[in-house]
């Protein structure tokens, strides 16, 4: 799945530095030169992984950091702190705000690409258990079963792999082209509308158990998945 990083930097020409290295690495960047703009993007979407300057207008990005980290929604998101400050009391700040790891500037692109992998494997490793939940929903990854209040779901694999979509990224918003990346990957010649029809088919899978609610459709963008409308 294409995972998506948020990059917080005041700085238009490392912005775009940044997103074309790590565009070309596969990944998909969403970009804000400030605090004010990272968290309008966040409440629109959750990426996967936040590259955060450090000097940043207006809320410093070590104070931003510290905030993510007090959010129960968002602390969860791994955070490479950006900074052109090197000693080793920087440093231990900025890992003591929240951050998972701490790039000095200048810093080249493999470097950066290698510690943005690293932290993903890290935190994927940290975050998936072999058993997904959501309110009543329970997806058994190393059995590949669903059940929903104990009964079993009879799904096809990609019904199954939307479920797993859903429940890993909830309360966000994806567009039918997202989901198409994110949950069919490389079969390029599948056109958006296979993403309503196959929405459909969950939900009515979902509806005898109440839990249809759940995948909200979002008027003229596409989908988001609630638990906590159950």
């Amino acid at each position: 799945m294409i995972q998506n990083i948020l990059i917080v930097e005041d700085e238009l020409a490392i912005r775009q530095m940044l997103g074309f290295a790590l565009g070309g690495d596969g990944y998909r960047c969403i970009e804000a030169g400030n605090v004010v703009e990272a968290q309008s993007t966040l409440a629109r979407q959750r990426p996967d992984l936040i590259l955060l300057d450090w000097m940043l207008p207006g809320i410093s990005g070590i104070e931003f950091a510290r905030r993510l980290k007090r959010d129960p929604k968002m602390n969860q998101i791994p955070i490479i702190m950006l900074t052109a400050k090197g000693e080793e009391g920087d440093k231990i700040g900025g890992l003591d705000s929240g951050a998972d790891d701490y790039i000095t500037k200048p810093f080249s692109t493999r470097e950066l690409l290698a510690r943005v992998r690293a932290v993903l494997r890290r935190r994927q490793s940290e975050v998936s258990p072999e058993l997904l939940e959501a309110g009543t929903i329970r997806i058994d990854l190393q059995t590949h079963r669903v059940t929903i209040k104990g009964e079993p779901l009879e799904v096809s694999p990609t019904e199954f792999r939307l479920l797993q979509f859903f429940i890993t990224h909830p309360e966000r918003v994806y567009t039918r082209s997202q989901l198409l990346d994110e949950v069919w990957g490389n079969e390029t010649y599948i056109e958006e509308r296979t993403v309503d029809v196959h929405i459909r088919r969950v939900r009515k899978l979902l509806e005898p158990f109440g839990c249809d609610e759940m995948i909200q459709t979002v008027r003229s963008v596409g989908y988001r998945f609630s638990p906590l409308v159950q």
